[in-house]
This record gives C-alpha cells, sequence and structure tokens, in this order.
C-alpha cells in the first residue's frame, strides 16, 4: 500500500552522527504509527525507534535511548531517525515501516504491527 524509500546511510566513525530518511507515496502517512528498525547479519531484525500520528509519543529501546530521536513531517510524508554518538554495534541494514491506517501508538510495537516496508540502507560505524 504505502511505498516508503530509506535515505542517509552510509559509513561513520565512531561518535559520529547520521540522519536517516524515509519518504512515503500517497498523499499522507497521517493515522500511522511510524518506525525503524534495524538488522544486522546473522541477527533478528530489531525495533530502533517509533513515533505516534502526530509526533507526541516517542518510545527507544535502552540500546539506542538518548542517542537517537525519531521525527515526522506528516505535509511532506517524511519520517527522519537522528543518529548521534554511534558505535559500531549500531552497524546495520536500516529499515522504515508505516503502520496500519488508523492503528494508534499503545506501547513498544512489534513487527507486526507494521504493514509496509523500505527497502532498506546500510548504516556502518567503523571504530
Amino acid at each position: 500500500q504505502v511505498t516508503l524509500v530509506e535515505s542517509g546511510g552510509g559509513l561513520v566513525q565512531a561518535g559520529g552522527s547520521l540522519r536517516l530518511s524515509c519518504a512515503a507515496s500517497g498523499r499522507t502517512v497521517g493515522r500511522r504509527i511510524m518506525g525503524w528498525f534495524r538488522q544486522a547479519p546473522g541477527k533478528e531484525r530489531e525495533f530502533v525507534a517509533v513515533i505516534s500520528w502526530l509526533g507526541a509519543r516517542t518510545y527507544y529501546p535502552d540500546s539506542v535511548k538518548g542517542r537517537f530521536a525519531i521525527s515526522r513531517d506528516n505535509a511532506k510524508s517524511t519520517v527522519f531517525l537522528q543518529m548521534n554518538s554511534l558505535k559500531p554495534e549500531d552497524t546495520a541494514v536500516y529499515y522504515c515501516a508505516a503502520g496500519r491506517s488508523g492503528s494508534g501508538l499503545t506501547g513498544l510495537p512489534n513487527m507486526s504491527e507494521f504493514d509496509s516496508w523500505g527497502q532498506g540502507t546500510q548504516v556502518t560505524v567503523s571504530s
């Protein structure tokens, strides 16, 4: 349904920063929670960040809390992930995801709450 395209990944030194963007097709991503996940080789896909419909609430796992920040611009149908103080263990393919239309943010989400996924963008953090 919703087509998502990530950009902004790349190679960065430990301690550096990157800003990922996710552009959505269609008129709006309103009434959809938006999230970021990541997957490193040999590991399960991992929740990174989620944001409510209007951006009032966000949730993060302990692994990125205080370093990453998700934001959204519904008028531009875009979601962002600002990543600061990057660590080598942040190295992964990062995926943008959109929730089902009309489904709100009730807490830490499961992957099953998202029905649209981007193609992923590689983030590599060197030590």
